[in-house]
């Protein structure tokens, strides 16, 4: 199945890359640019949506300069245009954006951080819209529709598995020096030998450090490594 082909490419390669990213950085743990790439996805989005209604594509994403007014205008349009194309995806665009926009402002001070909520909410509303859109455009079911944006993002599961004070790497193809610096990535605030050797289940913690954190740090990829007995 051809996706859009009625959809300029300029219009159809960055909804997908927008999508792909918010994938790639939810899945790295990227909260902060997943949250805002939403917004690139939302302009997109709006643009083809306008589009459609119009009758003519531009050839490249526009910015309107008031998108939760933009939004809402296109809800006035005729009822002849399927509902989830005038009220349904605008309205999921309108809180996607206020995410983008506005959530940044609780990030601080004693609250607790919803960067991880938030880019949660922020993948799924993604998802579904491009979902809808693969579902109007192409005259399919919602499980249809959704599954052909699964198979196109290819799942999006956690390289980085958590509980408690506990790691797992579940990519099982990665080398133990790639596995390390995943890891050290993903904790950032420093982690003792004792613990890497425990999540990367590393069978001699001395061949370890001989042959990855030494290395690692001969190479500069990771720094203080005297705390950790090198």
């Amino acid at each position: 199945m051809v996706l859009f082909p009625s959809i300029p490419e300029g219009l159809r390669a960055p909804l997908f890359e927008c999508l792909d990213e918010i994938t790639r950085n939810f899945r790295e743990r990227r909260w902060e640019p997943s949250e805002l790439n939403g917004g690139k996805l939302c302009e997109v989005t709006y643009t083809i949506l306008k589009g459609y209604i119009d009758g003519d594509f531009p050839s490249t994403p526009t910015k309107p300069k008031n998108m939760v007014d933009a939004c809402r205008a296109l809800e006035q349009e005729s009822s002849s245009f399927n509902r989830s194309i005038r009220i349904q995806i605008p309205r999921m665009l309108i809180a996607l954006y206020e995410v983008r926009n506005n959530r940044g402002v609780g990030h601080v001070g004693g609250d607790i951080n919803p960067n991880q909520m938030d880019a949660v909410a922020v993948l799924h509303m993604c998802k579904w819209i491009v979902s809808e859109l693969v579902r109007i455009f192409h005259d399919v079911d919602t499980k249809l529709a959704s599954d052909t944006v699964n198979v196109l993002n290819n799942r999006t599961i956690p390289v980085i598995w958590e509980t408690g004070d506990k790691y797992r790497v579940l990519h099982t193809g990665l080398t133990m020096r790639q596995k390390t610096l995943l890891l050290l990535y993903h904790v950032r605030d420093g982690v003792s030998e004792s613990d890497l050797v425990q999540w990367i289940e590393h069978s001699n913690a001395s061949v370890y450090r001989r042959d990855v954190l030494r290395k690692l740090h001969a190479d500069r990829f990771i720094e203080e490594v005297m705390s950790i007995g090198v």
